[in-house]
């Protein structure tokens, strides 16, 4: 029997990603074959993920896409697997606007269980009504059962069971304090860097879990429902370009579902902005993003990458960047101490991460007759910016407009919106329409 459910909380900041991690890893090592998914727009969740059950970890997000296209990754990607966990994004109810895009409306678009994760330092008895507000404010979602972060002592514990038996939630077990178990955050989500161990942050918290934590019983009241079998759509007609990714550690926010449409228009090379010396043969160059600014320096000594890069760019070769990808085709990028780096020097202007403010939200885009989808969250900005943009017109998820800006010189592409096209493909097709009519 297949079991599922959703990893969620109060608020962000409760241990909702230790949690998971733990169980994907924990439930792996039982032989199982689990299938994590990551609701919202996060890309540094779904890495981890990855690297926790072997994976890949899959996006759901009924902001960017729709409510059908979320139902059927689901389906196809929970088909092969004896678990399906899904980690929620802040706290259970937090959406875009009230539950849009919430963990709550993924859990009832897909009748998931909902596991909580409850941050216990600072309250005992005290949880119950907490608990008895985020079982009852929807009764459509399944909150199944709670996972205590942060219990150190056997009677703490006694005090939040007994409030989960007033309440009617099961219990499963508890983590205490642990510093092993702590990933370290930047930005808007959990740190990428070389510095910390995560496979040991991975295992420990994967040995806590095991310990202290009620597998068998969380996969007992969490069983599906059997799902009939979808195939997975086909997004574009197969064509025969070659199409370059940056892929590093400067550059790793990628969707998926987006690199699948990519993967139909023909072959992917994956390269790396900061280790190879010069890009591959490409029809179409993808610069994602990522945090250019934490490796500026290395990026800026690697001439010869810069400049086949703008070789091909201003040859006229099709490319997208967005956000980190926007930075590095910059003149220049000054850092957070204020030191300046050459890079691409193919769009004409230049970025800065000091005395910035972070820019954060959902977006819908209208660009003639095409209304795509996406998200942006940065902290640096345009210190010079002399460059051209297309008439499109940005809202966010409210629908007031934002300043959002789609940059064109020549056929390269440039925006600080992260975009999902993984569900038809049809802002690639404009761009390669566009490209090809130019």
């Amino acid at each position: 029997m297949k079991s599922h459910f959703l990893i969620s909380a109060p608020s962000s900041n409760s241990g909702k990603t230790t949690v998971t991690l733990g169980l994907l890893r924990a439930l792996s090592k039982r032989g199982l074959k689990v299938q994590p998914f990551k609701c919202g727009p996060d890309y540094i969740d779904p890495l981890h993920h990855t690297h926790a059950s072997g994976n890949v970890s899959i996006n759901l997000d009924t902001f960017m896409a729709s409510k059908s296209h979320v139902q059927e990754q689901y389906q196809s990607y929970s088909q092969a697997a004896d678990v399906s966990v899904t980690e929620g994004v802040m706290g259970l109810f937090d959406g875009a606007h009230k539950m849009k895009g919430s963990s709550a409306e993924i859990a009832e678009l897909l009748h998931i269980p909902v596991i909580l994760v409850m941050d216990a330092r600072s309250m005992a008895y005290s949880v119950a009504p907490l608990l008895f507000g985020l079982k009852n404010f929807r009764k459509e979602i399944n909150v199944a059962g709670v996972i205590f972060n942060f219990v150190n002592t056997a009677s703490h514990y006694s005090f939040l069971k007994d409030a989960c038996a007033d309440v009617g939630i099961e219990p499963l077990g508890y983590l205490p304090k642990n510093e092993e178990l702590k990933i370290p955050s930047r930005h808007l989500g959990l740190h990428i860097s070389e510095e910390t161990d995560y496979e040991a942050i991975i295992e420990n918290a994967a040995c806590a879990i095991a310990e202290s934590v009620d597998l068998d019983r969380l996969l007992e009241i969490t069983k599906a429902d059997k799902q009939e079998a979808v195939s997975k759509p086909i997004f574009l007609p197969k064509q025969n370009q070659k199409i370059a990714i940056a892929r590093d550690e400067a550059f790793a926010f990628t969707y998926h579902q987006n690199i699948r449409v990519l993967s139909s228009l023909g072959q992917i090379e994956w390269f790396s902005p900061l280790h190879d010396s010069v890009m591959p043969t490409a029809d179409f160059l993808y610069l994602p993003g990522g945090y250019p600014e934490l490796y500026a320096d290395e990026l800026s000594q690697n001439h010869s990458m810069r400049q086949s890069i703008q070789d091909y760019c201003e040859n006229g070769g099709l490319t997208y960047a967005e956000c980190g990808g926007l930075m590095y085709l910059g003149e220049n990028l000054t850092n957070s101490q204020g030191e300046k780096f050459a890079m691409a020097d193919v769009l004409k202007c230049s970025t800065t991460m000091q005395n910035t403010k972070m820019t954060l939200g959902y977006r819908t885009a209208q660009w003639a007759d095409l209304e795509y989808k996406g998200h942006e969250f940065h902290y640096s900005d345009f210190e010079t910016n002399d460059l051209g943009n297309l008439p499109i017109q940005c809202r966010n998820a409210k629908g007031i407009e934002t300043d959002t800006k789609l940059y064109r010189h020549k056929n390269t592409f440039a925006s600080y919106m992260h975009v999902y096209w993984g569900e038809n493909g049809n802002f690639i097709k404009k761009l390669l329409k566009l490209s090809a009519n130019s």
